[in-house]
């Protein structure tokens, strides 16, 4: 299951520009220029979450979580920076994809490009 889930993030993130991918702390982690925006995350210390950990707006992280507890959790970490945890299960590509993006630009900051993002999935 883990894979599939990889792929699916790996496609997602490396849709984005100035994006590439390497191993952080045992994980696949997908970095936007230097910055870290997204981190695969498969069942980490055994915590039962296929999941992905992104970089997110303060206070969106406990919107999401108190909105949809199964789909969105505070991760290890990273949770305390404000960043959220997605079970991969429980959420389709669009939206998904919605999150990654968001979670890139915020990542980039002023760096990001000017034009849209494109939606590749």
């Amino acid at each position: 299951m883990g894979n599939s889930n990889l792929e699916r993030v790996r496609r997602l993130c490396l849709a984005l520009p100035i994006t590439f991918e390497k191993l952080s702390h045992g994980e696949p982690t997908f970095f936007a220029g230097k910055r870290t925006f997204a981190m695969f995350s498969n069942n980490h210390h055994n915590d039962g979450h296929i999941a992905v950990w992104l970089a997110a707006e303060p206070g969106e992280q406990e919107r999401l979580v108190a909105a949809d507890p199964a789909t969105y959790y505070r991760p290890p970490y990273v949770g305390p920076s404000g960043w959220v945890g997605i079970n991969l299960d429980q959420i389709d590509d669009e939206e998904l994809g919605a999150h990654i993006v968001e979670a890139h630009r915020l990542i980039m900051g002023k760096q990001a490009p000017k034009q849209r993002l494109k939606n590749t999935w």
